[in-house]
């Protein structure tokens, strides 16, 4: 009986014993894998945008953008805009495209233009005056004896009075210098007034209002601010309404904008104060003159030249 009572205890420590050797050989046939580290991520920065330069233009030239006009080019560098189409060859001044390099002032001597080389004009040849001989010591005067008498076989010929010269015409004097040919120099020289009378609306500030606004009456008179010659007068530049430019030497010039009327025309000479048009409303929102003065096409304040009130 008691070697049947050892016989379930010998059979379960068996079964154990076969349990755990199966699970031994189950841990030794398991394979051991290492896994490789997780490759590191690097987020790659975007290279920085190259800065495209933009070409530098040659002095005196000027390439045309979007939205540039012929008139708008001429009044950003003082010049006229006939002078800018002669330069250029234009045929149609209304016909400019972008990208297209223009001159804006005027070519040196013999500098091409446009394809065409200018020369200076060659001076005319100069006359040599007849070379004068020395009087004679011996010299009588003159009658038909002396005027007969042979001199070393050479002729001589009676020497008569000349005739009196005659009163030459001063040159008219025109009412108004020609002041395109004044230097650069002469800026603090020329004399000034204020084109208009009335309340000042707004004052010169430098990229928003190139010049100053007077409000003032319909028709009122706008005068010429100093001497000068009328570069000029239309509506062609968006922005100015009805326009008067005028040039007063190689450097300065006063624009005249939201005229209602214009009673001066191109290539007029302008005394200081004399009338070149009327106020008004054109491309504005109310009735006023808007005055620039530009120096090299560049608008500078006003209140430089102006005298105070």
């Amino acid at each position: 009986m008691k070697q049947a009572s050892h016989l379930p205890r010998l059979a379960l420590i068996t079964l154990a014993l076969s349990l755990l050797a199966g699970c031994n050989s189950v841990t030794r046939q398991a394979p051991v894998v290492e896994r490789a580290a997780a490759p590191k991520v690097v987020q790659s920065r975007p290279a920085p945008a190259t800065r495209v330069e933009e070409p530098k233009e040659e002095k005196g030239m000027y390439t045309v953008r979007r939205g540039d006009t012929l008139l708008r080019i001429a009044l950003d560098h003082g010049e006229n805009y006939r002078d800018i189409v002669a330069w250029n060859n234009l045929r149609d001044p209304d016909d400019i495209k972008v990208g297209q390099v223009l001159r804006v002032s005027a070519p040196e001597r013999g500098e091409r233009t446009a394809g065409v080389q200018t020369q200076p004009v060659p001076m005319p040849p100069s006359v040599t005056p007849p070379r004068k001989t020395e009087p004679r010591a011996d010299k009588q005067p003159y009658n038909e004896t002396v005027a007969a008498r042979p001199e070393s076989g050479a002729r001589t010929e009676p020497v008569r009075p000349a005739a009196p010269a005659q009163p030459t015409p001063a040159a008219a004097t025109p009412a108004v210098a020609a002041s395109s040919t004044a230097s650069a120099n002469d800026d603090d020289k020329l004399s000034w007034m204020w084109p208009a009378d009335g309340r000042i609306v707004a004052t010169f500030d430098e990229g928003r209002n190139k010049g100053i606004d007077i409000a003032g009456r319909p028709g009122q008179q706008v005068v010429a601010a100093g001497a000068g010659k009328v570069m000029y007068a239309g509506s062609g530049i968006r922005g100015y309404g009805n326009l008067v430019i005028v040039k007063h030497n190689n450097s300065l010039l006063s624009a005249y904008a939201h005229n209602r009327k214009i009673v001066v025309k191109e290539g007029d000479n302008v005394a200081k104060g004399q009338m070149i048009a009327e106020m008004g409303d054109s491309d504005a929102d109310s009735v006023k003159l808007h005055f620039e003065i530009r120096q090299q096409g560049k608008p500078v304040d006003p209140a430089r030249f102006l005298p105070g009130r």
